[in-house]
């Protein structure tokens, strides 16, 4: 015989799983729910708020300052609102915070409060603007300091659509414009980002980079805007990242993960060049240049309603398309090279080759993480090899599985058969030239450089 669980036990114990605080009240403002996560914010137990007042539990809020006694008087929800308070222990949590009106049958019966806990990450992004705001009156005194010091030079490529884009970044460093960097994750647009501040006339400036996908909304307005004391609980008077970044380049990363309103909100800042912070009356004046990058189609974002066709529009006054490394055929032996002899250094090897057959599988995978995900290949490969040489078996199990199933299937690798052609196209085109490698490049119309490259890789005789 199975036992019935009481419909409210049931509704309890969901509510207990959920790992954001929660509080909920009838319409005389007495506790009715409040859950373990709460009790841990708020540095008191479950049973000192249960069954009690909200003003007779925390004593610190007034009728005023509790949203939800507020949402009882108006009604009205709250959304996402951030709130900073000092618990029964004497530690600041900030949090942000939805509350919302229960409505049965056209009446209030009370209001719920759902709070999630961001205080680490708060206390982390103060503390960087904290610093960022003491290193910004020493950048105006004299030269800064480069502690982003990614430049041109630092992009390793031979490929000539990746050569190209690189070109493009000489050109539009000085053009003072707003830029737009598309690429699939693990591309590096952040080294062309930073490549576009050090070759500007900004470079002595301040370089200040956000994430756009690593907060909610309400404290990314914050971050990027700055804050007024008193626009909300716990609030003080805090420059934002537009203020701090004045004179230098702000690079906002995955920005189609930045809310629309907040979209919203940049536009505006990019149209006027003022920025007021939150709950302030007046504006600043800031000049700033915005670099973004997002990981997606900018078009599809537009389509899917995840960017504003406005702030694309305004953004791409120049753009940079960075190809995925699985389009980049001349890069993959050059950045593997190139990785190896940073393990090298690194955990102190002396790795002189990489198996050809390596190099086979590489070209034959998609590379999903791209340049990120070959370092970390090279890495581990690192990690594993011992003796002098790198093999398949020292690379990841999942690359192993799709040597072997490649073997299994008894059909020479379309990459195998390329490479094949390759040779024989560059022997052919040496042949031509009496083995002069300027005029051989030239006839294969790739770069001198290129070609060494290969014939070196390749063991070509010439």
């Amino acid at each position: 015989m199975n036992a019935t669980i009481p419909t409210n036990e049931m509704i309890s114990a969901i509510l207990n799983s959920i790992d954001e605080s929660i509080h909920a009240v009838d319409k005389n403002g007495m506790t009715i729910f409040y859950n373990q996560v709460a009790a841990d914010h708020d540095g008191v137990s479950v049973e000192e708020v249960l069954g009690k007042h909200v003003l007779e539990a925390f004593p610190s809020l007034t009728k005023e300052t509790s949203t939800l006694l507020k949402v009882l008087e108006t009604k009205q929800a709250i959304i996402q609102q951030p709130q900073r308070y000092e618990n029964i222990k004497g530690h600041f949590i900030d949090t942000v915070n939805t509350t919302i009106p229960i409505i049965l049958d056209d009446q209030l019966i009370g209001a719920v409060e759902i709070a999630k806990d961001y205080s680490t990450i708060k206390t982390l992004g103060e503390k960087v603007l904290d610093l960022q705001a003491r290193i910004k009156p020493q950048v105006k005194k004299g030269k800064a300091k480069q502690i982003h010091s990614y430049t041109i030079s630092d992009i390793l490529t031979d490929d000539p659509a990746l050569i190209a884009v690189k070109n493009q970044v000489e050109k539009v460093a000085n053009a003072d414009s707003a830029v737009l960097v598309v690429g699939e994750t693990g591309t590096g647009k952040e080294l062309f980002v930073q490549s576009i501040h050090h070759c500007s006339n900004r470079s002595e400036g301040p370089f200040i980079a956000q994430n756009c996908a690593a907060l909610p909304e309400s404290l990314l307005e914050s971050i990027l805007f700055g804050t007024t004391k008193g626009s909300y609980t716990g609030a003080i008077d805090r420059a934002g990242l537009f203020e701090l970044a004045d004179g230098g380049s702000l690079f906002l990363d995955e920005l189609n993960s930045m809310p629309l309103e907040l979209q919203a909100k940049l536009l505006r800042v990019l149209e006027d060049g003022v920025v007021r912070r939150i709950g302030d009356s007046k504006t600043r004046k800031v000049n700033v240049r915005v670099i973004a990058a997002i990981n997606e189609s900018p078009l599809d974002c537009v389509q899917n309603g995840i960017m504003r066709p406005d702030l694309y529009y305004r953004l791409n006054v120049f753009s940079l398309f960075i190809p995925p490394l699985r389009e980049r055929n001349y890069d993959i032996e050059l950045l593997t090279s190139h990785f190896v002899e940073q393990f090298n250094e690194r955990f102190s090897k002396n790795i002189r080759n990489v198996e050809h057959t390596v190099f086979e599988l590489f070209h034959q995978y998609n590379w999903p993480g791209n340049v990120r995900e070959l370092k970390h290949t090279i890495e581990h490969a690192m990690i594993m090899v011992e003796g002098h040489t790198l093999t398949v078996k020292h690379l990841p199990i999942q690359l192993q599985h799709i040597k072997k199933s490649t073997e299994t299937k008894g059909v020479q690798p379309l990459r195998t058969a390329m490479q094949e052609m390759e040779i024989s196209l560059i022997k052919q085109a040496l042949l031509q030239t009496n083995s002069n490698i300027q005029q051989a490049a030239a006839l294969l119309e790739i770069p001198r450089q290129t070609l060494q490259y290969k014939i070196q890789k390749l063991n070509i005789v010439v």
